[in-house]
């Protein structure tokens, strides 16, 4: 947003109607100017009606109007902006020092109050009235904003003898994904307008729209209102409030609150209906949705930083010359992969240097003469082949790369977490190896050699033999043609289900082929690779045009390879031997995630962020899976959460589900097994092993003061230990302070503090039952972080955003089991769920203003479809601010 900079035109003074009654001084100014420092910390009797103006991107004024009182803040009005502009307003106001005492000023009012003019009992220019407005919007983003010609549109389409039934009405207004809630909207309007036919004409229709889309606040409430008012009474019972609950619940796919609708209900009716007469009225319902808190990003900050955010977007400018915008576009694009460059570049400069070496040294042969350009192209690409071949199995030689990312400076100018990607770039450049060597050979020089006169072949005898060859069968027949075919066959094979499209199981293939694809097929056909290591090196040694062992180079290229990679082969044999772990706990969540906690071998050590591989021999003696580590390294046992989407998943939640008992009522989880010590008769577990642990982006965690920590579903794991990690670090470190209270001593030989001083999480899921997952981890940040280090934010995508009248009534009810009982009614911990999905660009505005001149570590696990959303961001505000974002991914 950009501020009005003309403090002439800007500025003014007026005297209201309320200022003459009580000493109120109205005016406008630049809300990053006098509102974010002595106004709101100056206090006199009476109060201030002050107003700040400024432009938004799109040129549009918008104005806020605070109301400045001796001990409140609240936002009196707001003009024009969008929903963040009215939720960052509402976060400068200063209210009474908690939910609860709030709510005890809403009971009192409620005894005060005994007739039903509704919209005359609460004083909604104060407060909560600026989201009211914004809120109970039965028409949002992801719901009919066409308009009514699109809707009329679609009464054409779906209406029956002119007449649009109830079951339609939900694709009509664009409310497809909730009928059931749209179905008792319909009612509602029908009610209202003694409507008892299941079906409606256009005019009615035109009628509904005209409602449901009206943007004044009483409206939408009555519409509210009336729709848990079924008997249309003017009065809500307790069964009513159940309905409503149940509505929204399902609606939102909330099975939980469904489950609870009773205490739900109970709630609602103790805090409206004080004196128990058994209903609730309209004035009821509103004061409780204007007393509400705003609660999508919950950003705790002062209010410097908050003008701030009102007053910048913090959007890049853009280049308008093309020159230059290329120019700065080419710059950010080699200061943002400068490590991938350089790599790319050397490979291709050692493969071009190899492939002309061997292009010009057979150029300069007898063969030459025979076979031509044919022969010198077919050996450059085998030359770059014997290469490739042997760099390709360092990407995946694991301890190697973990021991040099974690011991080494070399992280600094290589991308360690690359290596699966270069893995694949280097396999793109085999194939175009063997494709130069194979299509030279048959397509070219064969054919030639085949058709050379007798006096062209006679140069040709040393390598050939006397005799001329005569068809193709000659060259395939023997120990150079069938092991080139052979590998070729293989190396297909690997390469086609090792693509996104077979291993994930995105082909609607038939049943009998599908069992062809997947992941077990992608791991199995990828250890053909030994079969083509040793067909390569025997294809190397019986060559037709060299014949003097030192000359046969393809050996030389492979002997360090195989040797480092059939090291690694032993060293995580002999360790998965001995890392037979002993399994402690299971459990089976919602959403088919099964989490296990096993004993932690002796001298186990590893950084969060790490995962392991895991092995059971009850599905496959030779199948090895990664899993990121969720424990703490200060932990004594390994815990992995494991989602069961593929064949292997699967199978291993089934052999668990065999061993482990259903849970009892006090246990979250659907089965359940707790092997502790002294149980009578414990079960039989299947036999675990793991091998690792092994180095991934998130455990460059501690190079960073600050963490922004991004997770997707099931990619939290990693994350969840980084958590772990900093609140025993920050535990650790208070007890330290206490003993030396304690002691009166100080000692000079304690561990260097902890490098993370702030981390904030961000978790985005789309079931609620998904926060069972980490429900313990949870409670536990909220109760041990005394200092606030650990920012935590959760997500459920499947409740509708703020402001849509679909979640207001669970809106309502978060925020009044949070008041009574601290606990969110979403994910059931003691932090507060968002809705919808995160701004993000709000996010990294927050941590940039928040945390000037600092580098800030971005670490994302999930889906890839997140990735260049928070890279982007990530570059954007490094560029913009004096805030240094690097973001570090990890997606499956």
């Amino acid at each position: 947003m950009e501020i009005q900079h003309n403090q002439q035109e800007a500025w003014s003074e007026t005297e209201s109607e309320g200022s003459r009654r009580g000493n109120r001084v109205g005016f406008s100014g630049p809300i990053s100017g006098p509102l974010s420092g002595p106004i709101l910390s100056h206090k006199r009797t009476g109060s201030k009606n002050m107003s700040a103006r400024f432009k938004d991107d799109d040129g549009e004024m918008v104005e806020i109007t605070l109301d400045v009182r001796d001990d409140t803040v609240s936002v009196q009005n707001i003009r024009g902006g969008d929903s963040e502009t009215a939720l960052l307003a509402s976060r400068l106001e200063m209210r009474p020092s908690s939910f609860s005492a709030r709510l005890r000023q809403v009971s009192q009012e409620f005894k005060r109050m005994t007739s039903f003019s509704a919209f005359d009992k609460v004083d909604r220019t104060k407060s909560g009235a600026a989201r009211a407005l914004k809120g109970l919007k039965f028409m949002t983003k992801s719901a009919g904003t066409e308009g009514w010609v699109q809707v009329e549109k679609r009464f054409d389409e779906l209406a029956v003898d002119g007449k649009l039934p109830k079951t339609r009405f939900s694709q009509c207004i664009g409310m497809n994904e909730s009928k059931d809630f749209a179905g008792e909207l319909f009612d509602a309007l029908a009610r209202r307008r003694g409507i008892r036919s299941a079906s409606i004409s256009k005019d009615e229709l035109r009628e509904f729209w005209e409602q449901i889309t009206d943007q004044s606040f009483d409206s939408r409430l009555q519409t509210f209102f009336d729709m848990v008012d079924k008997d249309a009474d003017g009065r809500i019972t307790e069964e009513e409030v159940k309905e409503i609950i149940a509505l929204s619940a399902s609606a939102n796919k909330l099975s939980k609150i469904q489950e609870r609708v009773e205490e739900y209900a109970a709630l609602i009716m103790e805090e409206l209906d004080p004196s128990n007469l058994g209903y609730i009225e309209l004035y009821n319902l509103e004061t409780l949705l204007l007393q509400a808190p705003a609660q999508s990003t919950h950003i705790n900050t002062d209010s410097r930083v908050l003008s701030q955010m009102l007053s910048q977007k913090l959007v890049p400018t853009k280049e308008h010359n093309p020159i230059k915008r290329l120019c700065q576009a080419l710059t950010y694009f080699i200061q943002d992969n400068w490590k991938r460059i350089w790599v790319l570049v050397l490979w291709l400069s050692i493969c071009a240097a190899l492939f002309t070496w061997k292009f010009m040294q057979y150029k300069n042969r007898a063969v030459f003469d025979v076979m031509g350009y044919c022969v010198t192209t077919a050996k450059g690409g085998a030359e770059t082949l014997k290469f490739n071949m042997a760099l390709i199995l360092f990407p995946v030689c694991r301890n190697t790369i973990t021991w040099l990312r974690s011991r080494t400076k070399l992280g600094m100018v290589v991308p360690f977490d690359d290596n699966i990607n270069f893995h694949k770039v280097v396999a793109f450049g085999i194939a175009i190896g063997v494709g130069l060597h194979v299509i030279s050979h048959l397509t070219c020089d064969f054919p030639r050699l085949l058709h050379a006169t007798d006096a062209e072949y006679v140069p040709m005898k040393p390598f050939f033999g006397d005799d001329r060859p005569n068809n193709y069968w000659w060259f395939v027949k023997g120990t150079e043609g069938w092991t080139g075919v052979v590998m070729v066959v293989l190396m297909a094979i690997a390469f086609v289900l090792a693509t996104p499209w077979f291993r994930r199981n995105r082909l609607n293939l038939p049943k009998p082929l599908k069992k062809l694809t997947g992941f077990n097929a992608f791991w199995y056909s990828h250890h053909l690779f030994i079969i083509v290591y040793v067909l390569l090196i025997i294809h190397g040694y019986f060559l037709y045009l060299s014949k003097k062992w030192y000359k046969k180079t393809t050996w030389m290229y492979l002997a360090v390879p195989m040797i480092l990679y059939g090291g690694e082969r032993l060293i995580r044999a002999f360790r998965s031997g001995y890392k037979s772990v002993r399994i402690q706990k299971v459990a089976v969540y919602p959403g088919n995630v099964l989490a296990l906690q096993v004993s932690k071998p002796q001298g186990f050590k590893y950084t969060s962020g790490q995962y392991i591989f895991v092995n059971c021999s009850d599905i496959s003696p030779f199948e090895w899976h990664p899993f990121s580590i969720t424990s703490a390294p200060g932990d004594d046992y390994i815990s992995v959460h494991i989602r069961t989407l593929g064949d292997w998943t699967s199978q291993l939640k089934a052999i668990f589900a065999k061993a482990c008992q259903p849970s009892t009522d006090d246990q979250s989880g659907l089965l359940r097994a707790d092997m502790l010590p002294g149980s009578s008769k414990p079960p039989r577990m299947p036999r675990l092993r793991i091998d690792g642990p092994y180095g991934a982006p998130a455990q460059d965690y501690k190079n960073y003061e600050v963490l922004l920590l991004v997770g997707l579903g099931i990619g939290a794991t990693p994350l969840i230990s980084i958590l772990k990690d900093v609140l025993n670090n920050i535990k650790n470190q208070q007890d330290l302070e206490e003993g030396e209270v304690e002691s009166g001593i100080k000692n000079s030989k304690k561990k260097s503090p902890f490098a993370t001083k702030r981390a904030y999480f961000y978790w985005v899921t789309r079931e609620q039952g998904s926060f069972e997952w980490f429900k313990g981890v949870m409670n536990e940040v909220a109760e041990n972080d005394k200092e606030g280090v650990i920012e935590l934010h959760n997500y459920c995508t499947s409740v509708y955003e703020e402001g849509d009248a679909r979640s207001a009534l669970i809106t309502m009810l978060q925020s009044l089991q949070h008041a009574k009982s601290g606990v969110d009614v979403v994910s059931e911990t003691r932090v507060k769920t968002h809705f919808a999905r995160p701004n993000w660009r709000n996010v990294f505005k927050h941590a940039a203003l928040k945390h000037p001149d600092k580098r800030v570590g971005v670490f994302y696990c999930g889906a890839h479809g997140l990735v260049g959303e928070l890279k982007k961001f990530s570059l954007d505000f490094s560029r913009k601010t004096s805030t240094k974002f690097d973001f570090h991914k990890e997606n499956f």
